[in-house]
């Protein structure tokens, strides 16, 4: 099996040394309106009604006190914000991979979750078992690749297997974007195509062979992990990039100033909260201490034209 293996990926070049832990997003066309960071107890999201609604975890799998308080405090803001489902951006099971470790790394921390039916959908990380794919609750249906629609109609997600990036993985892509016809194209998966991560950084040649198609057939947002922080990207090419890859661990002080950089957190455990309504959509960052570190909307471009 042939692919990119992405997780190896230099940094680009424009990145700097960290000088602020919160970085000021910057006002150019086309850029989400932003909220300032708070740390109100309810959420900022405006439950429309008929909206999609859904949480964001990546890198959570460590068993770890952190994972767990970060999880209990998820479960607490479903009571404000009702979301339906869950979207995993990989390194779901760090470590060993047996049943007590689903059981410990995920079946435990997110048991409320579990039990009140919301549905959780993984991406594989580079220190997960592919067998992964078999597991019931990460409903991946044996599959590496796959993709499902939102409970309402206009919102598909596509989760991607960034470990092997192979022909056939492409090919489905592209297939399965050109026939989606939804308004909204959410892709998801591990490694980052932008990122100002100091350890790993953006994983360019990834980027090289998925960005064309991303903006070929109009995806809206990417979400992704692998880097333990969180970060927004300045639109790129009309698509929406963030890193949320620290639902279980932390990289402290490992986000360095970037001009790609909207907004980035490094101190705390995080997990974000998405609503799609109409073609808007709002999203809030939460850290492990109950703080806003980010939030805002913005609307989805229009579709790209078709050639004749």
């Amino acid at each position: 099996m042939t692919g990119h293996a992405a997780h190896g990926a230099k940094p680009l070049g424009l990145l700097k040394p960290l000088v602020l832990l919160l970085v000021g997003a910057l006002v150019t066309a086309g850029s989400p309106v932003v909220a300032p960071p708070a740390s109100a107890a309810a959420t900022s999201l405006p439950l429309k009604k008929d909206s999609v609604r859904f949480a964001v975890i990546g890198d959570s799998g460590s068993g770890e006190t952190g994972q767990t308080e970060l999880a209990r405090l998820l479960a607490e803001r479903r009571a404000d914000f009702p979301f339906e489902f869950v979207v995993m951006m990989g390194d779901n099971i760090y470590g060993r991979d047996d049943p007590r470790d689903y059981r410990e790394k995920f079946e435990e921390p997110y048991a409320p979750l579990l039990q009140a039916g919301v549905k959780f959908y993984a991406a594989l990380g580079n220190h997960d078992d592919p067998k992964q794919r078999f597991y019931e609750k990460f409903n991946m249906k044996g599959e590496r690749y796959y993709t499902f629609k939102a409970p309402q109609n206009g919102v598909r997600f596509f989760a991607l297997d960034s470990n092997y990036m192979e022909k056939p993985q492409l090919e489905w892509l592209e297939k399965e974007l050109a026939a989606s016809g939804s308004d909204w194209k959410i892709c998801f998966f591990h490694h980052p195509l932008y990122s100002s991560g100091k350890k790993h950084g953006p994983a360019e040649e990834l980027r090289k062979v998925l960005e064309p198609l991303f903006v070929k057939h109009g995806v809206d947002v990417v979400l992704q992990g692998h880097e333990h922080f969180y970060e927004r990207m300045q639109p790129q090419q009309n698509i929406h990039y963030f890193i949320s890859g620290a639902a279980g661990k932390l990289r402290p002080s490992d986000i360095a100033k970037s001009d790609i950089t909207a907004r980035g957190f490094d101190q705390d455990l995080t997990f974000m909260l998405m609503e799609i309504a109409g073609d808007e959509l709002y999203f809030e960052t939460i850290s492990r201490a109950g703080k806003t570190v980010d939030a805002g909307s913005f609307k989805r471009a229009p579709e790209p034209k078709k050639a004749s």
